[in-house]
C-alpha cells in the first residue's frame, strides 16, 4: 500500500488544526502511521483512495472529519478556450487522453515537492507504473496552443528534463534514466506518443518524460495537464490531481479534445455521480440504528452530498474524485467510518455454533510442528513472482501452465508462482548478511494450470551441505506424516546432476529434492552451497 509523506506545515496551513489533532484522528480515518518525525508525518492509504495520495486530499477530509468544512465541495469548471487536436496514428499506441488547466496556482517548495509526489503515487497506484497512465504537468506561460497529440518518428529530438542537450526519442530510451526504466512500455511500436504546441514545441513524449520547456517552478502560475493511458482511468486520474490543486486555489478550467474523426469531448468531468440509499439498507449493513439526520452527518463529514429523499431513503452525490465507489456498500462503510467503530455496539450471536479447524489448516500445523522440530524456520512468501525469478534464475524452461496477472503493477509480479523454491532462493539473497547456517521452509499455495497446489519447500544453505543432509530432511518429513515413498535419478536443471532425485508416491512424482545447481546459486547472488526439496503435500 501507498506510504505519502505529508508535511505538518502544509497540513496545519490547509487544516487549520494542530499536528497533535492531526496525528490522533488520521488513523480514525481508516489510515496507518508508518512513523512520525519532527517536521512530517508518513501515512499508509489503502491503494483504492487515490484521493488521499496527497496533502491537499488528506486535508480536505480531515476538514470533513473533523466538522471544520462538511458536504460536498463544489469545484468551479470554466472554459480555457484551448484545444488539442489527438491523431489517428496514435489510436493503436496510446489512444486514451485527458487533459485540463489550472490557473493562479501560487506556487513554494513544498507545494511542488506534493504535486510531484502526487504524480508519482498516481502513476504507481492508478497507472500501473505508467503503463496503464501516466500525467504531464506543464508549465502554461512556455506553450503556445492549440496542441496536438500524435505518434512522432523515434529520430524527433527535444531537451528532455534534467538534461540539457536536445536528445531524439530512441536516445532517451536508451540514454535518459526515465527512458531506460519505461521504455519497455513501447517495446514494438515503429513510432512514439508526442504532444506539441502550436510552434512544434515539444511539450511531453508519454510516458516517458516531459520537455525541460515545460518544467515547473515556484514562479509557475498556470498549468497545463495532459493524461494519456490504455484506459479511462486516465479521467480519473485527471480528476484527482485538478481538485487537488483546486485545494491550493488553483482555478480549473477545461478543454476540448477532438478526435481524427472530429468528435468531442471536453474535459476534466467534475460532475458528482448521484445514488440513492435506504435508511433501513445501511442500519443493516452497520448494525445500528441511525436516523436519516445522523445519516446525513456522517455522508457530509465524509464529504459526500447528501438530501433526504423521502422518509425511508437518502440521495447521495459521489465526490469527482472517488474513484473507489464501486458500490452503495462503500457509501454505507464511509458511513461506519464517520459514525465510527468504536461507537458500534458489539453483540453476541443469537444461536450458539461450534466450529472446528479446517483441513488445510490442521495439515499446515502439523507441517510446520515437524519442520521446526528439524531445525527449520518458517517462512512466507509473495504468491507473485515474474518469469525471470521463476524459470531463468532457477535455470528451468519456461511452461505454458502458468496463470499471469491480467494487470500487473509491476515487473516483478506478472504471475502467480508455481514453484515455492525461487521465493526461497529469494529469502536467501536478501538475508546474506545474517550468519550461517540458514534453514528455512514453506508451506502454501501454488497455481498450476489454474488449479491450487499445496506445496511444502525447504532450503538450506552453509559451506558443507550436501545430498544426505536434505535427503534426511526428506526421510524425516514422509515418516512423520507415515508416508512411504521411493525416489529416481530426477533431470531437473535446477539441481545438480547425480545429486538430485525425484520423489515418488505410489508410482507418481510428487516432489524434487537435491543440491542446487552452481549457476542457480549464482543467480541469486549467493556464494555458499544450498540444498532443498519441494513436494506436493495430500491425502496419499
Amino acid at each position: 500500500m501507498p506510504v505519502i509523506t505529508l508535511n505538518y506545515e502544509d497540513l496545519e496551513s490547509l487544516t487549520s488544526v494542530d499536528r497533535d489533532t492531526i496525528v490522533e484522528q488520521i488513523p480514525m480515518m481508516g489510515a496507518d502511521i508508518e512513523r512520525i518525525e519532527d517536521e512530517y508525518i508518513d501515512i499508509e492509504f489503502f491503494p483504492d483512495r487515490p484521493d488521499l495520495y496527497s496533502v491537499e486530499g488528506v486535508a480536505r477530509a480531515l476538514r470533513g472529519f473533523l466538522n471544520i468544512e462538511t458536504g460536498l465541495q463544489d469545484y468551479r469548471l470554466d472554459s480555457s478556450n484551448i484545444e488539442i487536436e489527438k491523431d489517428e496514428d496514435i489510436e493503436h499506441i496510446r489512444p486514451y487522453l485527458a487533459c485540463a488547466v489550472i490557473r493562479n496556482v501560487n506556487f513554494n517548495a513544498n507545494s511542488i515537492k506534493s504535486l510531484m509526489d502526487l504524480q508519482e503515487d498516481l502513476h504507481w497506484g492508478v497507472g500501473r507504473d505508467r503503463k496503464k497512465v501516466s500525467i504531464g504537468v506543464h508549465d502554461l506561460s512556455n506553450i503556445t496552443p492549440p496542441f496536438r497529440y500524435m505518434a512522432a518518428d523515434p529520430d524527433t529530438k527535444f531537451i528532455p528534463l534534467d538534461f540539457t542537450e536536445p536528445m531524439s526519442m530512441n536516445q532517451i530510451l536508451e540514454k535518459h534514466p526515465k527512458g531506460m526504466k519505461f521504455a519497455y512500455i513501447l517495446e514494438g511500436f515503429n513510432e512514439y506518443p508526442i504532444i506539441l504546441d502550436a510552434d512544434d514545441n515539444v511539450l511531453s513524449f508519454p510516458p516517458i518524460i516531459n520537455s525541460t520547456r515545460t518544467q515547473i517552478t515556484e514562479n509557475t502560475t498556470d498549468l497545463f495537464i495532459d493524461v494519456t493511458g490504455l484506459s479511462e482511468s486516465v479521467y480519473v486520474a485527471l480528476n484527482v490531481l485538478v481538485t487537488a490543486l483546486a485545494e491550493r486555489g488553483g482555478s480549473v478550467e477545461s478543454v476540448k479534445i477532438i478526435d481524427s474523426d472530429g468528435n468531442e469531448k471536453t474535459l476534466p468531468d467534475l460532475e458528482p455521480l448521484s445514488c440513492e440509499l435506504e435508511v433501513s439498507e445501511i442500519n443493516s449493513l452497520i448494525g445500528t440504528e441511525l436516523s436519516q439526520d445522523e445519516i446525513l452527518k456522517q455522508l457530509q463529514r465524509m464529504r459526500y452530498g447528501a438530501d433526504i429523499k423521502n422518509n425511508k431513503s437518502i440521495e447521495v452525490k459521489v465526490p469527482p474524485y472517488r474513484a473507489d465507489i464501486l458500490h452503495n456498500y462503500d457509501i454505507v462503510e464511509d458511513i461506519a467510518i464517520g459514525y465510527g467503530y468504536d461507537n458500534i455496539q458489539p453483540e453476541f450471536p443469537e444461536s450458539a455454533t461450534f466450529g472446528s479447524a479446517h483441513e488445510v489448516s490442521v495439515t499446515s500445523d502439523n507441517i510446520c510442528e515437524i519442520m521446526t522440530g528439524l531445525g527449520y524456520s518458517e517462512v512466507m512468501s509473495f504468491t507473485l513472482s515474474n518469469e525471470r525469478v521463476h524459470f531463468d534464475n532457477m535455470c528451468r524452461n519456461r511452461t505454458d501452465d502458468v496463470t499471469y496477472v491480467m494487470h500487473p503493477i509491476s515487473e516483478d509480479q506478472t504471475m502467480v508462482r508455481t514453484t515455492i523454491l525461487p521465493n526461497l532462493m529469494e529469502i536467501l539473497s536478501m538475508n546474506q548478511h545474517r550468519e550461517l547456517p540458514q534453514s528455512i521452509f514453506e508451506f502454501g499455495d501454488v497455481v498450476i494450470n489454474n488449479k491450487i497446489h499445496r506445496n511444502l519447500a525447504a532450503v538450506s544453505i552453509h559451506p558443507e551441505v550436501n545430498f544426505t543432509d536434505i535427503r534426511e530432511i526428506v526421510d524425516a518429513v514422509m515418516r512423520e506424516r507415515m508416508v512411504e515413498y521411493e525416489v529416481e535419478e530426477s533431470d531437473d536443471p535446477a539441481f545438480i546432476g547425480g545429486r538430485r532425485a525425484d520423489i515418488l508416491v505410489n508410482g507418481k512424482k510428487v516432489g524434487v529434492m537435491g543440491e542446487i545447481y552452481p549457476q542457480v546459486i549464482t543467480n541469486f547472488g549467493l556464494g555458499e552451497p544450498v540444498i532443498g526439496f519441494e513436494m506436493e503435500i495430500m491425502d496419499y
